[in-house]
């Protein structure tokens, strides 16, 4: 009985250690939606709980696909960038140049992808750190999106672009079903195949992972280009979202993505988390941010509590890893 007491404790003590952030990342969500009704009767009403989801569903992805990239120790400060260019390169042709939306689509996605393989090429091959990359190629693909829309606002977008923000399939909304969708795809890939193993062991030990034959370089390649691609769809939900697209758009949206990963209980040093926890993470953003503007506080003081949160979550990380 005794051998079995151990087994089960040193079993339980493991899920504790894998699973812990996300358990208290949930546990804090319950407790954050429990307050908000209180303090306002708006916040669980039917309407109000779609828009959290829905507002939530873009930072869903974009946290995913920061996840992947966090997870090997890196980080991408041009998500933002390159979900304008993305998004608003597509929506100009599609409504000065007559672009099917179909091409349109496929034309998001690339670009997003070919943004994210130019980062790891640059990151993997000069060996240069992921932050001054990233931080330089956020002022090029912005750039690049006021450039070739001439600064513009395109809008009024064929129905197959409104869809991907603002359709249902039953009841619904499609960005929930997206965003759903990628989440499993995201999870099986990390915890059931190779390459989601090789991420993990990249983001803990980068120098053993080279010595036992992982090809580190060419995952973080295909990990950024993962990232540019969810930024691309991304790109195509916020477009239809809005039913328009301008250079401008998704500023910030780098920092929010971060927050959501790093409050779901990733380890910014890399090595540890999982999917499920950013999603978690991305929510508990969608409604702090929903409580807010329920509260009429300021966008400006929304960025400060953003800012707040970021700091807050990475201390609590820097302290779990010092535990253990």
């Amino acid at each position: 009985m005794k051998n079995i007491s151990l087994r089960e404790r040193y079993k339980n003590s493991k899920l504790l250690t894998k699973y812990g952030a996300q358990f208290s990342s949930f546990v804090a969500l319950v407790i954050l939606c429990i307050i908000l009704a209180f303090m306002t009767s708006r916040f669980l009403r039917g309407e109000n709980i779609m828009t959290v989801l829905l507002q939530s569903s873009i930072n869903s992805i974009l946290a995913l696909g920061m996840t992947f990239i966090i997870l090997t120790g890196n980080i991408d400060l041009s998500i933002g960038s390159i979900v304008a260019l993305a998004a608003a390169v597509p929506g100009y042709l599609m409504v000065n140049n007559g672009l099917s939306p179909v091409l349109a689509i496929l034309m998001a996605l690339v670009l997003g992808t070919v943004c994210g393989l130019i980062n790891g090429l640059i990151i993997t091959k000069l060996n240069i750190s992921a932050f001054i990359v990233t931080l330089g190629a956020m002022n090029v693909w912005r750039g690049l999106a006021l450039q070739l829309t001439n600064g513009s606002t395109s809008y009024e977008f064929p129905n197959l672009i409104k869809v991907l923000g603002q359709g249902y399939i039953g009841p619904v909304p499609v960005p929930l079903v997206i965003t759903i969708i990628v989440y499993v795809l995201a999870s099986i890939l990390l915890s059931k195949t190779p390459f989601g193993l090789s991420t993990y062991a990249i983001g803990g030990n980068e120098s053993a992972s080279k010595l036992s034959g992982i090809k580190v370089n060419r995952i973080k390649i295909e990990l950024f280009c993962i990232n540019g691609f969810l930024c691309g769809l991304a790109g195509l939900v916020l477009a239809g979202r809005l039913n328009s697209t301008m250079g401008v758009m998704a500023t910030g949206y780098e920092l929010d993505a971060i927050a959501a990963v790093a409050i779901g209980g990733t380890s910014m040093l890399g090595g540890e988390g999982n999917a499920w926890g950013s999603l978690i993470g991305a929510l508990l953003m969608g409604i702090i941010r929903n409580g807010l503007n329920l509260m009429s506080v300021t966008p400006y003081m929304q960025t400060v509590a953003v800012g707040v949160i970021i700091i807050f979550a990475v201390a609590i990380d820097a302290i779990r890893s010092k535990r253990r």
